[in-house]
């Protein structure tokens, strides 16, 4: 059996942490036999911020369509959460309140949230590399109906080097963060 994980990142940075800590958790899922992983960019899915106004005129945009689709693709999601003034990033909000809402066939796009399996990491340049913003996200990934596995790590700028953990323990963590999210969905 083939596991089809999706992974992103809340920050469109170019040399952001959350991308570089994120590309550790995908080697970890894809060292579990049978996994794959699809790494998006949220940049290509581009959506206006949400307004409820702009939902009545022109209903959900193409964009959260094509998102959603991929998410019915794929059984769980690796999510890299930066922070924000202690909260995760307005754009990992605004992409899950679009989702969420009415689709152009009626139905409800929060549906293909309920027990859907997601693994958090997080990274940061303070000294607790996001760990704050690990708990918000996912109290509000909860509130979606998503299953978000207990496990999570967040990784300080000061650990990351040249797109790598410079940290042999933590980059296992991480690993194993992706691995399990693998393993727990291949169940």
């Amino acid at each position: 059996m083939t596991t089809r994980l999706l992974a992103f990142s809340g920050s469109t940075r170019k040399e952001s942490l959350n991308s570089q800590v994120l590309q550790v958790a995908i080697a970890g899922a894809e060292s579990v036999k049978g996994c794959t992983v699809t790494l998006i960019n949220l940049n290509d899915y581009s959506m206006p911020l949400y307004n409820g106004d702009d939902e009545q005129a022109s209903g959900m945009p193409e964009t959260a369509q094509k998102l959603l689709r991929l998410f019915e693709k794929h059984d769980g999601l690796l999510l890299a959460s930066p922070e924000y003034n202690g909260f995760f990033t307005p754009l990992i909000k605004n992409t899950f309140d679009w989702m969420t809402r009415a689709e152009p066939d009626g139905k409800v796009g929060l549906r293909i949230f309920k027990r859907y399996p997601v693994a958090l990491i997080s990274s940061s340049p303070g000294l607790m590399g996001g760990l704050r913003s690990l708990m918000m996200v996912r109290m509000y990934l909860g509130n979606l109906g998503c299953l978000v596995l207990p496990e999570q790590v967040a990784v300080t700028g000061q650990k990351i080097k040249d797109g790598k953990i410079t940290d042999e323990k933590l980059e296992a963590q991480v690993k194993a963060i992706g691995a399990g999210l693998a393993e727990w969905v291949g169940k």
